[in-house]
């Protein structure tokens, strides 16, 4: 049984009342109460079991597979049917209880997969030196109940995989799986929550673990299965895809975070000191704007973000502390309509705090690092929050990053950067991959070469990774050549030959052409049993920013015309990608600002992007009106309106100077 526990304190005995305990663990939630709703889906309701309300389907629904229902469904009104489909969910239980009564208990054999024994759950029907080699049937696994885990496997299944495995460590043949049966294991996990150090409210959730899946390989001491750690998350489609080679595992230590030297990656509580009036304002970016900011890095890496970049960075960081408070301020002014000026004034406050913080700190000319993560915060942390109509005073953010384009110098982070290579086991810097993002599609905002271009062509020619895809979902390689097109619509603007112009995107054009994944490649990025496959999610979002890429590098070309054959079938194959990108709050399409602007602007009037686009937004709901997206959404309806009325390519950075708003949209 794994445990995770959870602090959050306001004002404990032990710390002074302008301190805020809040645990770095992924699992950390705000103290409410729970009350009881009855807006949980038609499925739980029937079944009289709690519902997360999770959209599109809650969590109970994707593990059992069933259809989610939030609209009153058909059935519900007629007993015949509700009686039902009662009985069709209770028909699952009852053949699990079935097996569980058939399966018998045997001994744990010398030649036990390493660690199995102690990753199982205990009960009194379990002893130290027992094992339950017969594994019955789950019932939140649809697999459990199609697959006899009593039978010998045939060594064909594994076939896929052989060479794989024997890439990995020679010894490690297929054979070696003729005496284990695949294994399948719920883990369930508990949070218990502290208040004033009193536990107050415990969660506990089911998780599945398989072995369907054969663990990657890595370097070890054991004499046939060289990884210790069997068990692996449940992030597969199908049996069969998994012993096809299905989702890979993800790295979770894949960042180089600049607080992780101080923790050891140990669960840890962020002690965080504001003022009495302040502390609603940090309240509001832990519980409601920190979820907004990094979410592709938070699938990748589940609960780094909070626990390795905004928690230390809060407790450690004065500047970085203002910085949030004023983007607090700032969500809660475009979400609430009330307090306006009080808002106002809370950003306002916290923003000169963090200009005169970050000067100070200029003029001591230390704690580089800190100044960097705050200059960024400053530039990213807006992007997630606040109306494009919002008004008040601030410095642009390509100002911001002349100053942490400095600090990236003093750090030598593009060396460090450019130091790991594609066999080489460092992990890139959190900063540098997050200045590299910003860097990339903030030239194209201003129509300049990205200030390290250098640094990401050395990284292209070398085929090694920043960290790009992790963090934000493109592939690495698209973002490359996307910092390329960038530094030659520079030199187009300076005045670059069309000759030279046209074998440079001919040239560019095939670059591209060579990431393109093989047919089959891009597929809904859910399992069948509801789980979200990151790795998928990454490709599906690459392709969106490899067709926006295309679409871009194009409108360079000497009388670009956004109703020619080849930019319509462009943006036509974006829609039909949008497709495998899941929508809604818990979408992704906020991470993908930059391409809806790509496209958006190369769209004409009757294309079914703009159908697309205006339904995704409607899904999106409020968060469609704020920060990147928001801001995106303003100006594409300004080009739209100014290129459908000319008849003419009407391009959106033009539009941007005329109305003299200085956006980062990414």
């Amino acid at each position: 049984m794994a445990n995770q526990a959870t602090a959050a304190a306001v004002g404990p005995k032990s710390i002074p009342p302008s301190s805020t305990t809040i645990s770095t663990g992924a699992g950390s939630k705000s103290s409410k109460m729970h009350r009881r709703s009855r807006s949980g889906c038609f499925t739980c309701r029937l079944r009289r079991k709690k519902c997360d309300e999770g959209k599109p389907a809650c969590k109970a629904c994707k593990h059992l597979g069933l259809q989610c229902e939030y609209k009153r469904p058909t059935w519900w009104g007629h007993n015949e049917q509700r009686k039902q489909q009662k009985e069709a969910i209770k028909a699952i239980i009852k053949r699990t209880k079935l097996s569980e009564k058939t399966s018998t208990l045997v001994g744990v054999e010398g030649d036990t997969p390493p660690e199995l024994s102690h990753s199982l759950p205990t009960s009194d029907a379990f002893s130290d030196n027992s094992l339950d080699r017969t594994r019955s049937a789950s019932i939140d696994s649809q697999y459990s109940l199609e697959y006899d885990f009593n039978q010998d496997p045939a060594l064909g299944n594994f076939d896929a995989m052989a060479s794989q495995i024997h890439h990995a460590s020679s010894h490690f043949a297929a054979g070696s799986f003729d005496a284990y049966t695949p294994y399948e294991v719920d883990i369930k996990t508990e949070r218990q929550m502290f208040v004033n150090d009193v536990p107050t409210r415990r969660d506990s959730s089911i998780s599945t673990f398989s072995t369907f899946q054969p663990p990657p390989a890595h370097s070890s001491s054991l004499p046939v299965f060289p990884s210790d750690g069997w068990l692996q998350e449940d992030c597969y489609d199908d049996q069969r895809a998994s012993l096809s080679g299905g989702e890979e595992a993800l790295d979770f230590n894949f960042f180089d975070f600049s607080h992780t030297g101080d923790t050891g990656g140990q669960l840890q509580q962020a002690i965080i000191h504001v003022d009495e009036s302040d502390r609603m304002l940090l309240d509001h970016f832990i519980d409601n704007v920190l979820r907004l900011i990094f979410p592709i890095l938070e699938i990748n890496q589940h609960g780094s973000a909070r626990s390795e970049v905004i928690l230390p960075a809060l407790e450690s960081n004065k500047c970085y502390l203002h910085c949030c408070l004023s983007i607090s301020a700032l969500h809660l002014k475009a979400t609430q309509s009330a307090h306006t000026e009080q808002w106002d004034n809370d950003i306002m406050r916290h923003r000169y705090a963090t200009i005169s913080e970050l000067c100070e700190a200029l003029n001591r000319d230390t704690d580089h690092q800190q100044i960097l993560e705050a200059t960024l915060g400053m530039i990213f942390f807006q992007c997630s929050v606040g109306r494009p109509d919002d008004c008040l005073p601030d410095i642009p953010w390509h100002q911001h990053f002349q100053a942490a384009t400095s600090l990236v110098h003093k750090l030598e982070l593009p060396r460090a950067l450019t130091d790991i290579t594609a066999t080489s086991s460092a992990h890139p810097p959190f900063n540098m991959t997050l200045a590299a993002w910003i860097d990339i599609l903030g030239a194209t905002m201003l129509g300049r070469s990205p200030l390290f271009a250098n640094t990401y062509r050395e990284k292209h020619l070398s085929s090694s990774a920043s960290g790009l895809c992790e963090l934000m979902g493109c592939e690495d390689r698209v973002m490359y050549l996307i910092s390329e097109i960038a530094c030659l619509e520079a030199l187009k603007i300076s005045g670059m030959d069309d000759i030279q112009l046209c074998t440079h995107i001919h040239a560019l054009a095939e670059q591209i052409g060579l990431t393109e994944p093989g047919p089959g490649a891009i597929t809904y990025p859910y399992s069948s049993t509801g789980s979200l496959r990151p790795r998928q999610l990454s490709r599906n979002m690459t392709a969106a920013f490899r067709l926006a890429a295309r679409i871009y590098l194009c409108s360079l070309v000497p009388g670009y015309d956004r109703y020619s054959a080849s930019i319509v079938d462009l943006v036509s194959k974006l829609v039909d990608t949008l497709q495998y990108i899941p929508v809604g709050p818990e979408g992704f399409d906020r991470s993908l600002v930059w391409v809806f602007l790509v496209a958006g602007s190369a769209s004409t009037p009757d294309s079914s992007f703009r159908t697309v686009f205006h339904h995704r937004c409607t899904k999106l709901g409020e968060q469609a009106e704020f920060g990147s997206f928001g801001r995106m959404s303003r100006l594409l309806a300004e080009v739209w309106c100014l290129g459908d009325a000319q008849g003419a390519n009407v391009h959106w950075r033009d539009v941007m100077m005329q109305k003299d708003w200085q956006f980062l949209l990414i």
